[in-house]
């Protein structure tokens, strides 16, 4: 018969190790923990760097582009409405060239007037919105056809003068067009509608104002009437 310390070793020991199990299921329960928080955040990261490679890219396929792709930039408030005055006042000078046609093609064009303001054009119109890369003056004629405002830059343009057009553009985006020239252009800087246009040799604090006036005289007064985005 065991004698009384025997029986108190071995109530010992089995409590030891009944608390040696448990302290490996606490530290088994905990390892995966770590391993299931690891594998969460390895998700995330995966799922964000897809979607930074899926739709993150500055320029689509259309040549539109995400806001952070353009350079920030602001322009002051109007304080001339008049067309004419304030196309005076930012140094920039306003045509109505002889009208090119109007008729529809798949091949390229090249335009007399620099910006175009009319003239054969794709059958497919540019959408309303900013491009950083020309989706083509063919389709963007079509645009002015449909009584769109374009906003026109050179593809050098300096950063600060394709910033503040952006932030012109975003003022009042309603039938406006914002895009580079690819074509030769005089002009630092161009408004165009159907059948017209304002050009400015250098961008000022006062072409905003030349371009508001212009775009309120002119848009949706092309050939063809199209008043919703394209």
């Amino acid at each position: 018969m065991a004698s009384r310390k025997e029986q108190k070793e071995k109530l010992r020991r089995e409590r030891q190790e009944r608390e040696r199990a448990a302290a490996e299921a606490a530290a088994r329960r905990r390892r995966m923990g770590y391993i299931a928080a690891a594998t969460l955040v390895a998700a995330v990261v995966i799922a964000v760097v897809v979607i930074a490679f899926a739709g993150g890219g500055s320029d689509g396929k259309d040549g539109s582009a995400s806001a952070s792709s353009w350079p920030s930039g602001s322009v002051p408030k109007q304080k001339v409405a008049d067309l004419a005055a304030a196309v005076k006042t930012a140094g920039c000078v306003y045509k109505t060239p002889k009208s090119e046609g109007r008729g529809h093609t798949t091949k390229a064009v090249t335009y007399k007037s620099q910006p175009p303001t009319s003239g054969s054009h794709n059958p497919v119109p540019a959408h309303d919105q900013a491009y950083l890369k020309s989706p083509g003056n063919v389709h963007l004629v079509h645009a002015l056809e449909h009584g769109r405002v374009i906003y026109w830059f050179k593809p050098n343009a300096p950063a600060a003068t394709r910033g503040a057009l952006k932030a012109l553009y975003d003022e009042d985006k309603a039938l406006v067009v914002l895009a580079p020239n690819t074509a030769p252009m005089p002009w630092a800087v161009a408004a165009s509608a159907w059948g017209k246009f304002v050009g400015c040799p250098k961008y000022n604090d006062r072409v905003p104002d030349a371009f508001r006036a212009f775009r309120d005289a002119n848009r949706l007064k092309g050939p063809e009437y199209f008043p919703n985005a394209e």
